[in-house]
């Protein structure tokens, strides 16, 4: 079954409780994504402020968006998310990232861009537990999606069969049960949730449209 997952791309800590606010109310796992302005042209709200909401006990994922991974350990062992992804194309080796999250029982991920070949980084998906194809634009929501990119899944397939493949970047109603069929475990949602009149009605459509059989012509 494909997880219907919304993201958080907030500036500060007020848009950080109004988004949980809404969302703890309908989602079991959330992805809060972070950039630092150097890997990506937007700065979002900093790791470092953000406290998890401990009345709402879902899954919690982070996707970093960073040039220096490594930076960002001591802050994320604090607050226990339950997976990290970190981008192929950031500036430092993500193996001793992943070895170090890995130890302290936190899942990690790896992300590609739309212009990155999963299989130039074998080492980082066998060490980790989930590949996040990304088809959108870094630091903003409401994107395009780019279905070329669904090429990606049986490249990462033939790496690791039992990987958990994600999908970020433009996803919506239109699309949703496409990418379902094509095998994209979780799909995170970021515009098409929050930028609606009624974001748990959204968030309930877009699941009954990846359970729905065939694709959307």
């Amino acid at each position: 079954m494909t997880s219907i997952v919304p993201t958080i791309l907030v500036p500060d800590v007020r848009s950080f409780e109004q988004f949980i606010d809404v969302y703890k109310n309908f989602a079991k796992r959330l992805q809060l994504d972070i950039c630092d302005g150097q890997f990506t042209p937007a700065t979002t709200i900093s790791l470092d402020v953000i406290t998890l909401p401990s009345d709402w006990q879902g899954i919690w994922d982070f996707h970093l968006m960073v040039s220096r991974p490594s930076r960002y350990i001591p802050t994320i062992l604090k607050l226990k998310p339950s997976l990290v992804i970190f981008h192929a194309e950031s500036d430092e080796n993500l193996l001793p990232v992943f070895e170090q999250l890995a130890a302290n029982n936190i899942k990690t991920g790896v992300a590609f861009k739309k212009e990155t070949f999963p299989g130039n980084y074998r080492s980082y998906l066998e060490a980790a537990d989930h590949a996040l194809i990304f088809a959108g634009e870094l630091g903003r929501q409401g994107s395009e999606a780019d279905l070329l990119q669904l090429e990606k899944i049986n490249l990462i397939k033939e790496i690791d069969a039992n990987i958990e493949i994600g999908w970020d970047g433009g996803a919506n109603l239109s699309n949703a049960r496409a990418l379902a069929k094509a095998g994209i475990d979780v799909i995170n949602v970021g515009n098409a949730i929050s930028g609606a009149d009624n974001p748990e009605q959204a968030f309930h459509d877009l699941e009954a449209e990846t359970e729905k059989p065939g694709v959307r012509i």
